[in-house]
């Protein structure tokens, strides 16, 4: 293998020591202070192996709940640097959902024999492009997942922290036609970077990208896509000197301009943990784009120990006490059953996905949907009306439940209604 430069070694160095959060030994790691768990999960947790020819040299854990119905969504969670799958496990708050919306989770895990510091490789187009190794690896995971649990292909969801973060953004982009949404915590935006050297800067500085540039490195991940965006949730600390705010910043821009929509705020709430979420509507009204801001956080993911209903998660490195922000992910994907149409409360009566509104259950083809005014096709693709989710080819054999949870607003209900 080429030996990089001594110039370039030494910038490695500085960014390496500078970053804490893809540096520490694992002796230091282990020293920091936990919270005990307030849940205690009830389904199994294992390794998964033999999934798919693995070109990324992966490994798979899955966590599944229960009495997993089949037709159940499917999350995507991917640890940081110096981390593994069982910390994630142990400290996201992810199986606590799980267990309780009755969803699957498969947690990727990479090794120091892809990367010396246990990075999944957002910085690098042979690792996270379309049909780059590491992204490959992962859509295994989750074709593995859906043939075995009978996963719903059409609510797979990721969710990433830093480096994760920066390949959750990636696989998104990549891989619109897999991800219907994702949450990416403190994290970077899609294809920032395309060399290592390039990572540092892209971690402390400003770009200096207009949104449509932003936006043209997602359109070009997946060249000629015409089907629908994932929807994006972008969790940032303020005091974060690792991953700079600034790329909070740069990931509404990317994302916001995806979906055409502007880049100043829809609404914005006071959430628990100095948190200010803004919400990005799309042309009908639903957030498409969401960011968490959260007042003097550091670097990590934010989770919020206790058993209140919207607490989770322990605390440890880089799983800071803010707020369980796994709890306001998984609702705007709507995985507690509403279609995270309200912001920071899904449970209003009468807002869309609610037991006050409409709650009426359609089964019936992708074509009689469409025929019937409840749905729609482009492309050769069905999608139904209001939340324009992919419900497959436009055929007689591919069957769906649609839910109206709103006036002539549709979503996919194959798990139940």
């Amino acid at each position: 293998m080429h030996r990089p430069p001594p110039r370039i070694l030494r910038r490695l160095a500085k960014w390496l020591a500078s970053a804490a959060a893809l540096t520490l030994p694992a002796a230091v790691l282990g020293a920091v202070a936990t919270t005990a768990p307030a849940h205690a999960a009830t389904g199994t947790y294992q390794q998964v192996t033999g999934f798919g020819s693995n070109p990324g040299n992966l490994q798979m854990y899955e966590y599944v709940p229960a009495g997993l119905p089949s037709g159940a969504p499917l999350v995507v969670a991917l640890h940081g640097c110096t981390q593994s799958a069982d910390d994630y496990y142990s400290h996201s708050g992810w199986p606590q959902f799980a267990d309780q919306w009755k969803f699957a989770v498969v947690f990727p895990q990479t090794t120091t024999s892809n990367n010396i510091q246990k990075c999944f490789q957002w910085f690098d187009p042979a690792k996270d492009a379309r049909g780059g190794t590491e992204s490959a690896s992962i859509v295994q995971m989750v074709s593995y997942a859906e043939q075995k649990h009978g996963s719903d292909p059409h609510r797979v969801f990721a969710t990433g922290l830093s480096a994760g973060g920066g390949m959750t953004a990636d696989l998104l982009a990549a891989y619109p036609d897999v991800f219907a949404g994702g949450a990416i915590d403190s994290g970077l935006p899609a294809q920032c970077a395309t060399s290592l050297a390039a990572a540092s800067g892209c971690q402390m500085n400003n770009q200096n990208l207009t949104p449509a540039q932003w936006g043209d490195k997602v359109r070009n991940s997946h060249s000629g896509y015409t089907g629908p965006w994932p929807r994006v949730a972008i969790w940032q600390g303020t005091s974060d000197y690792t991953v700079y705010p600034v790329n909070a910043t740069e990931l509404r821009d990317q994302w916001t301009n995806v979906w055409g929509i502007s880049q100043t705020p829809s609404s914005t709430h006071s959430l628990p943990g100095g948190t200010t979420q803004s919400v990005y509507n799309d042309a009908n009204g639903k957030p498409a784009v969401e960011v968490y801001s959260i007042s003097g956080m550091g670097h990590g993911l934010a989770v919020d120990p206790g058993s209140g209903t919207d607490q989770c998660g322990t605390t440890g490195a880089y799983f800071l006490d803010a707020i369980c922000s796994t709890s306001y992910t998984a609702k705007f994907w709507g995985l507690d059953g509403s279609d995270g149409t309200d912001p920071g409360d899904p449970g209003d009566p009468g807002d869309p996905g609610d037991p006050g509104g409409p709650q009426q259950c359609f089964t019936a083809s992708n074509y009689a949907q469409v025929v019937a005014g409840r749905a729609h096709m482009s492309g050769g693709y069905t999608y139904a009306n209001g939340s324009n989710q992919n419900m497959g080819l436009y055929n007689v054999f591919v069957t769906h439940t649609l839910k109206e949870t709103s006036t002539n607003y549709y979503v996919i209900a194959d798990s139940g209604c």
